[in-house]
């Protein structure tokens, strides 16, 4: 009643309000604190870790500058030209390695692709020298012994294994079986059918190119035009004499990159080759630089 009398009855009524107001706040507060400081404790965490991605970056940068500079002095044991018996007698020592199983690497690459991890396992470091040898043949076992590259004039499709032995076919590295080389150059057509090393068919023609552009008073553009015409019609009789090959056999071209590619000819494999001179010794000399290897000890 007094408390009433006096207003204190209001007073302890905004007393209690005032006081449930702040343990509310108080809450919100402590609240706030915890959230801090998770978000510190996050923070500093975050912190830890971007001082680590840093110092792997810096690891990383400095590993592949190490790389750059030993992939620039990396060099071949030795480069070896092979073609002939000798040849042969490397392919007869690669084919008498064996080991224990998947204890010998064999891949084939070409010039756009990348290391395959197979390689890169086998060869280490030195697998860039591998990719510089590319497109090749690339051999190596789990001992180290074994470690080479070599060139592959009729390469299959690209692939990397283990196996207990070097996985290769004579017939991507030296001439055995049956097959047609032809030499095609914008004026000069050379095609062999072989048995092996051993020509059994042979037809050739050579075709005659205008030389100079002011022959005739012939303008510039109609030189071009004329020439192109007299490659073209060269072609056509070149894809006619290739169609009389055998056509069970591979069919190998050699000759001029800018002629080779416009010859509309399924083949198993085209290589660039500087052969001139009469059609037959012409073509001998394709033979011999086609089925020449580049043996490359890593």
């Amino acid at each position: 009643m007094f408390d009433q009398l006096l207003g204190r009855a209001d007073l302890k009524e905004r007393i209690e309000t005032l006081e449930a107001e702040k343990a509310d706040l108080q809450a919100q507060l402590d609240a706030a604190d915890e959230r801090r400081s998770e978000a510190v404790t996050e923070r500093q965490a975050a912190q830890r870790r971007v001082n680590e991605l840093e110092d792997r970056v810096t690891e990383l940068q400095d590993r592949v500058e190490r790389l750059r500079g030993e992939e620039s002095t990396l060099e071949y044991r030795n480069r070896e030209q092979l073609r002939g018996d000798r040849l042969s007698a490397v392919l007869d020592r690669l084919e008498s390695v064996e080991s224990d199983p998947e204890g010998v690497m064999t891949a084939v690459l070409t010039h756009r692709q990348g290391i395959p991890d197979a390689v890169r396992e086998a060869f280490g470091e030195r697998a860039a020298l591998v990719s510089r040898a590319a497109p090749c043949l690339a051999v190596a076992d789990d001992a180290g012994v074994l470690s080479a590259a070599l060139d592959v004039p009729a390469a299959p499709s690209p692939f990397a294994t283990w196996s207990d032995r070097a996985e290769f076919e004579r017939s991507w590295l030296e001439p055995t079986g049956e097959f047609t080389l032809a030499l095609v150059r914008s004026d000069l057509f050379a095609m062999g059918v072989y048995e092996g090393r051993e020509r059994t068919a042979f037809h050739g023609f050579d075709s005659d190119l205008e030389r100079n552009h002011s022959k005739g008073g012939f303008s510039q553009a109609r030189f071009e035009r004329r020439r192109d015409e007299q490659i073209d019609s060269h072609l056509d009789r070149a894809a006619a004499a290739l169609s009389e090959r055998p056509s069970d056999a591979p069919l190998y071209l050699v000759g001029e990159t800018t002629v080779l590619h416009e010859l509309d000819v399924d083949a198993d494999a085209r290589a660039t080759v500087d052969a001139t001179g009469d059609p037959e010794p012409a073509l001998d000399h394709a033979f011999d630089s086609f089925w020449t290897v580049t043996l490359s000890a890593i």
